[in-house]
This record gives structure tokens, C-alpha cells and sequence, in this order.
């Protein structure tokens, strides 16, 4: 479903990637880990095409982000680490409004089924200007979602919620993960632990490790990211 091959990306003289290869499957929740400054944010805003490598190719469901970029762009749910909401808009009316936008067919049913899916219901006649961060979370993966994308990219999707959001967000994950491929980025190995089968360490623009998360708890996990990123 992604397939990354040798992506580098140079401000000036500095690598923010420095040849970056691996795939994520259909099925497959993958967690991306990193200190800040890795490169986690700038590898999943080239996967969206929402800026282009120095080198290298990326292709998602089958398209290039070079030769088809609306069609990589129509086979992703995206949830980038700042949610942009429209934060005027009611919970319900924003949802219809980003169906709206993919071509979803029926979408006052499918922006319902996604207040469902996220547990946005007691809040959906809200504006989500009044909104705590967790449930402006759920917004944002709600819009993600309402496509039926093959593919999820997730940048700390689990920013702000409180312990019950948490379970309840990783199970909204989880389920989909099973039918699309999910790439998420988090500094929290908890959610790894939770959440993905394979987890992928970034450091300076380098991947320095890339493991099945069998047999792997976040303990583990953490003793490991230490030691590669010193």
C-alpha cells in the first residue's frame, strides 16, 4: 500500500531524510518513532504530497506521488500533528462538508456513521470551537476516515485524550487497521505497544531500526529507542 524508496529531503545542506526506504502493507498499523527533529513529520507531509522529496520515490495504492498525486492524495486519510479544524463549524456540518469534498456518496449518512464510529455523538451539535482537545481529535479522525481511504497517516493521533479517549481511539484504530495500512507517529511507547504490529525508529533523517513488534513491549521498546538515538 506505501511503498518509500531511498527518500531524502535537504534544506540547504542539511538532511531532514537521508535515503529512507520501507513498505507498509494492507493490514499492517506501523508505528514511526523518532526524537523531535528526526524527520517523522517531514516524511508523512512527502507521503501526502504536501511537499516533494529531494530524491527518491513514493508510491501509495499503486500511484506515484510524482505521476499521480490526486489519486495518492484520494487513497489517504490524513491526520497531520496540528488538527486544522474549521473550528466555526458544527461537529455534524464539518463532517458533511469534508464528505462533501472527497465525493462521498450519501454524505449526511456517511459523516454519521463516523460521529458513530468516533463517539462524537453526544458532541456532533456542537461548534467544534467548543470542544476539549480530545474530542477535537476524534473530529479529526473522523474526517480522516470518512472516505474510506486505503490508506491511514496519522501524526500523534493520540495527542490530548484522556485515559478512556485513549482506549476507546486505539480501538477505532486498531479496527481499521485491519483492512488498510496505517502509519502513525508517536513518542509515546505505550501506543506502539498498543496499537501497532511493526515499529520503525528514525534518527537524523536515518532509519535505525525497523522490527516486529511480536514479543516487544513498550519497556523494551524504550531501552531500545535510548540506546539507537543517543
Amino acid at each position: 500500500m506505501i511503498k518509500i524508496q531511498d527518500i531524502s529531503k535537504l534544506y540547504g545542506e542539511q538532511h531532514a531524510l537521508d535515503h529512507v526506504s520501507f513498505s507498509v502493507s494492507e493490514g499492517e498499523i506501523v508505528g514511526l518513532l523518532g526524537p523531535n527533529g528526526a524527520g517523522k513529520s517531514t516524511l508523512m507531509k512527502i507521503i501526502t504530497c504536501y511537499i516533494p522529496p529531494t530524491e527518491g520515490e513514493v508510491t501509495v495504492a499503486g500511484h506515484s506521488i510524482y505521476d499521480d498525486s490526486l489519486a495518492v492524495r484520494r487513497a489517504i486519510g490524513y491526520l497531520p500533528e496540528h488538527n486544522p479544524l474549521y473550528l466555526d463549524m458544527y461537529v455534524r456540518e464539518y463532517l458533511r462538508f469534508a464528505a462533501g469534498l472527497s465525493g462521498v456518496k450519501n454524505r449526511n449518512q456517511r459523516a454519521d456513521e463516523m460521529i458513530d464510529l468516533t463517539g462524537l455523538g453526544p458532541e456532533a451539535g456542537k461548534r467544534i470551537g467548543q470542544l476539549s482537545k480530545g474530542y477535537r481529535q476524534r473530529v479529526g479522525l473522523a474526517q480522516a476516515l470518512i472516505h474510506d481511504p486505503q490508506v491511514l497517516i496519522l501524526d500523534e493521533p493520540t495527542t490530548g485524550l484522556d485515559p478512556n479517549q485513549l482506549e476507546f481511539i486505539r480501538g477505532v484504530i486498531r479496527e481499521s487497521g485491519k483492512k488498510k495500512a496505517v502509519l502513525l507517529s508517536t513518542h509515546i511507547m505505550q501506543e506502539v505497544e498498543a496499537m501497532c504490529s511493526r515499529a520503525i525508529i528514525i534518527d537524523h533523517g536515518r532509519i535505525v531500526a525497523d522490527e516486529s513488534m511480536a514479543g516487544v513491549n513498550a519497556k523494551k521498546l524504550t531501552e531500545q529507542f535510548h540506546k539507537l538515538t543517543v
